[in-house]
């Protein structure tokens, strides 16, 4: 590897590449269902944004129900967000606040990682007989601007990476546990620090037990390396501190009750799912990844002595079985592709020239026609030509009104143009350098990314939020605040919460009261999952049916809305029940 070829990327493009990646889908989004919505109604009640009632900090529920996944410090960040946020500032926009800085973490730490285990002596190019190689500190530099890219052109990264739920503070802390092991032999005491806030954070973030496996394996591989200097070696007492760490988190856990096993062996033999799964998620780092573990094939015969190596494959295996594990999960795959990422960027300096033009080639075609798509299908909903698009566009979202705004097309038209002097400058006559591979893969992933959550947000909204059924059922209900709920999911009770402004009690059921129980509240939700079960436990002769209420996008989500039958006899009969689409 000669010194021309590990050519630094500027700064400012690598910064301002990533600010494109996080800034969309965190700023100007309500939050989505199902996810997104329910974690966001956690962080609502713990900073008791709604209702006088105190909630557990220790204990975060939602219409009366504690969180499945135990995860606690993800919804503290986002209470804390709410509360210390200014007059006048939405709260979702407030809560997903601390979720952009733990992305941002995400990167950094990536990139970081990288360079670290490219520093390593294993990892680094061979000499020169008369010398011109590349420096380790510009090399280790150019791969970890590799691994970066890498990363950003995962596929499986972008949405759940901008929800604001725990599995993207398991990725944020799993990522910094990475750059901790990966810096352990030259920056002990950083590396002890990182490795302390990181594994906590995950326990606390619903992951304790990956938490352990990810720190106690991952600091006995970084420890076996028995070929390095003495001076970059890990010593044991730094793996007795790791272990310590892990025994102190595991007693948090234990003391707070947040252990859970979610596992689910029902997907475990679902091979082709699970190849499926990875072919798209995981795109373009598996197969560079793999490439890697081709070409240093010889190197894995004595993996324990190339950190480069085996601490991205430890985290990527533990992250591919708890896949397994869960049914198939694919927030638990999210946490393996910072370590594909560094595996790839290893494959770069090894990189045939006929193999980087094709995939130069294919990532070229692929998010070009990606981004045209979303051009023709944006034209198409504010022209009407081409006239399909938008016709398909009215079927799938009925009642959805395009909205233009200026300030949209012009972050999406600087966006194509970016994308287009990429492409002018990738297809040019340049000198080699190591990072180039990545930079369409990174740049069009990027710019899709962008252009969805521009261009496409008004319908994404109108499609992916509670807010439509919400607004349905309010103009029903008119002025009322007060409403009773019967099987209504975490996600559904907080959408009506917030988006509706509406106060939500349980149903009065027959088994609470002796008597005839009473309704305090004028009207009655029910989802329609739970519609079989309600004359068992509520008393609909209290109850008349007003209408149903569909979801405009989804036609298995109907909300049943009913009205406190009036006390005294009406003089006429009472209308049959509406069915609103």
């Amino acid at each position: 590897m000669a010194q021309s070829a590990v050519r630094r990327l500027p700064r400012w493009v690598l910064l301002t590449l990533c600010l494109a990646y996080i800034l969309p889908g965190f700023v100007g989004r309500t939050p989505w269902k199902a996810d997104d919505m329910e974690a966001f109604g956690f962080m609502l009640h713990l900073a008791q944004a709604y209702g006088p009632e105190a909630v557990s900090w220790l204990k975060p529920s939602l219409l009366q129900q504690i969180d499945p996944s135990a995860a606690l410090l993800p919804y503290w960040l986002g209470a804390w967000a709410i509360q210390l946020a200014p007059p006048g500032v939405p709260l979702d926009v407030a809560a997903h606040l601390p979720f952009m800085g733990l992305l941002a973490l995400s990167l950094a730490a990536t990139w970081y990682a990288v360079y670290a285990l490219a520093r390593s002596p294993a990892a680094q190019p061979v000499a020169f007989a008369f010398g011109g190689e590349a420096r380790p500190a510009d090399y280790a530099r150019a791969v970890a601007d590799g691994g970066l890219l890498a990363l950003l052109a995962c596929l499986g990264l972008a949405r759940l990476s901008h929800e604001a739920t725990p599995a993207l503070a398991q990725l944020s802390f799993a990522t910094l546990l990475f750059f901790a092991l990966a810096n352990l032999s030259r920056k002990r005491l950083i590396g002890l620090c990182s490795a302390c806030f990181a594994i906590l954070g995950m326990a606390l973030s619903g992951a304790p037990a990956l938490a352990m496996v990810l720190g106690v394996g991952g600091a006995l591989i970084m420890a076996l390396d028995a070929e390095k200097p003495s001076s970059l070696r890990v010593r044991r007492i730094d793996v007795a501190w790791i272990i310590l760490i892990c025994l102190a988190c595991a007693a948090v856990v234990s003391a707070l009750g947040l252990w859970r096993w979610r596992l689910n062996f029902s997907q475990m033999l679902e091979i082709k799912s699970m190849m499926r799964l990875m072919l798209w998620f995981t795109w373009p780092a598996w197969p560079l990844a793999i490439w890697t573990l081709w070409r240093w094939r010889y190197q894995l015969k004595n993996i324990f002595a190339n950190p480069h190596l085996s601490l991205p494959l430890w985290f990527a295996v533990v992250a591919i079985g708890s896949t397994l594990l869960s049914g198939l999960n694919d927030r638990s795959l999210l946490l393996a592709l910072p370590a594909l990422a560094t595996l790839a960027a290893f494959a770069l300096p090894t990189l045939q020239r006929s193999v980087a033009a094709f995939l130069d080639w294919f990532t070229l075609l692929f998010f070009s026609a990606g981004a045209i798509i979303i051009w023709t299908v944006w034209l198409s909903m504010h022209t009407g030509v081409p006239a399909q698009p938008a016709i398909n566009v009215s079927r799938l979202a009925p009642g959805f009104v395009p909205e233009f705004s200026a300030i949209a097309l012009g972050i999406a038209l600087l966006a194509t143009f970016a994308w287009a002097n990429l492409v002018k400058w990738r297809t040019g006559r340049h000198q080699p350098v190591l990072w180039k591979s990545m930079a369409l893969p990174a740049g069009g992933a990027t710019l899709c990314w962008l252009l969805i959550m521009t261009l496409w947000l008004p319908v994404l909204d109108f499609a992916r939020s509670y807010a439509p059924l919400v607004a349905k059922v309010g103009s029903m209900m008119g002025e009322t605040q007060c409403v009773h709920f019967y099987g209504l999911t975490r996600a559904q009770g907080a959408a009506f919460e917030f988006h509706g402004q509406m106060k939500l009690m349980p149903a009065p059921l027959k088994q609470a009261t002796t008597t005839t129980p009473t309704s305090e509240c004028p009207w009655l939700i029910v989802d329609t999952q739970s519609i079989s079960a309600l004359p068992k436990d509520v008393d609909l002769s209290l109850w008349v049916q007003h209408a149903t209420v569909r979801r405009p996008t989804d036609n298995n989500e109907d909300i049943v809305l009913y009205r406190k039958k009036p006390t005294e006899p009406l003089i006429a009969p009472i209308a049959s029940p509406i069915v609103v689409q």
